[in-house]
């Protein structure tokens, strides 16, 4: 085919005239109103994400810190108000009970338990005995002889015996011979009631197919008549159905279709192809809107606060930390270390002036006192072993054999 030949245009092909006409615009607009949504929404996601990296876990450590401390709170107060309400409990009804239960009811039913078993069982046996031999001998023995002797001998000989000899001897000759006479007289009946019913069914049957045959014949009258009536009115809702149908579809049905097709849907499809490439631009530019302003911050703040920490703030912090810090530290050490030493050579001195005073107060020969503290034990001259009695001695002293024997 050659190529200069004109190809017949679609017009449901999505490059017609209208869409050509209405995509730049469309465009234009769709991008100015897209740009500052996608920049707004590129700024609250770099805030949510600085803030989820920032905020959030210290906020959410505090929060798991006071929930356990909250927790643990509540878990002290319920436990004491429980270890209140349970001695509560167990000092005015649990120990109430218990002693009502030892001290008045045990007794109480251990001596009602003693009454009836020695005093109210022995007479309930004795009195229930008496009672039944009266029963026995005023109802049960009087009521057997009646029965025996009277009823039973009266209902044999008088009821039963005549009965049977009545029903054997008359009503059985009786009852064969009226049977005999109503089986005749039924079959007789039998037989004029079925003449009767034969004859009246033969009549019946009669006039029944005569009115059947009249009324079959109005019947088929009737519905050929109302069979053409149907058929007319079928055929003029047919009509009406086909014109309103026609007008249906040639006033609403087609324009709609008409309008959907070469309007609304080129219409959306391009607004929607625009929104796409204006959401992906506006990210272009946002992100190098982003990019600028990472740039001027970092070499307005980020390069002089980094310059000011190197050149200044790290060799003050080295001249604070080797010129005053650490001199003030090994001097805080020092004095640490002197005010103890100073303080246990107190309280050894103190100790040993205390155990001299007792000593002198109830003499050499005594034992230390109860809960006195003992220091370390002294070691006489000449020995390597240690006496817990002996008075430390200097070691010039000529009485040094004389302590240690006292020891």
């Amino acid at each position: 085919m050659d190529d200069r030949t004109p190809q017949p245009l679609d017009r449901y092909a999505p490059e017609t005239a209208l869409t050509r006409l209405i995509r730049i615009p469309v465009r234009i607009v769709v991008l100015v109103v897209v740009l500052p949504v996608r920049m707004v929404w590129d700024l609250l996601a770099a805030g949510w994400y600085a803030v989820d990296r920032t905020v959030l876990p210290p906020l959410r450590r505090a929060l798991e810190a006071s929930a356990g401390a909250l927790g643990r709170g509540l878990e002290w107060l319920f436990a004491s108000v429980g270890r209140v309400l349970g001695w509560l409990i167990a000092a005015l009804v649990l120990i109430p009970l218990r002693w009502l239960y030892t001290s008045v009811l045990t007794p109480l039913g251990h001596g009602l338990s003693w009454i009836a078993t020695a005093l109210l069982a022995p007479a309930a046996r004795g009195l229930g005995t008496g009672l039944a031999w009266l029963f026995t001998v005023l109802v049960v023995a009087p009521v057997v002889g009646l029965w025996r002797y009277v009823l039973v001998p009266v209902a044999r000989y008088g009821v039963a015996v005549p009965l049977v000899w009545l029903y054997g001897a008359v009503l059985t000759p009786l009852g064969r011979g009226t049977d005999w006479v109503l089986g005749k007289v039924w079959d007789a009946a039998a037989w004029i009631v079925g003449g009767v019913w034969r004859g009246t069914v033969w009549v019946l049957g009669g006039v029944w197919q005569g009115v059947a045959w009249v009324l079959g014949g109005v019947g088929r009258g009737l519905a050929w008549v109302l069979g053409g009536l149907w058929r007319g009115v079928a055929a003029v809702g047919r009509g009406l159905w086909v014109a309103v149908a026609w007008l249906v579809m040639t006033l609403l049905v087609a324009p709609a279709s008409w309008t959907y097709r070469r309007i609304l849907t080129p219409v959306g499809r391009e607004i929607a192809e625009a929104a796409r490439v204006a959401w992906r631009i506006a990210g272009y530019l946002s992100r190098a809107v982003g990019r600028g302003i990472a740039w001027l911050a970092r070499h307005l703040i980020g390069v002089p606060a980094a310059w000011v920490y190197r050149t200044v703030c790290t060799p003050v912090g080295h001249l604070v930390r080797d010129g005053l810090w650490a001199p003030a530290r090994r001097a805080a050490a020092e004095a640490g270390r002197a005010a103890r030493s100073a303080l246990a050579t107190a309280r050894e001195t103190v100790r040993q002036a205390r155990r001299d005073a007792w000593r002198a107060l109830v003499g050499g020969a005594g034992g230390a006192r109860s809960g006195e503290p003992r220091g370390v034990p002294a070691r006489t001259l000449g020995s390597t072993t240690t006496v817990p009695s002996a008075v430390q001695a200097s070691e010039t002293s000529l009485l040094g054999e004389k302590l240690v024997k006292q020891g």
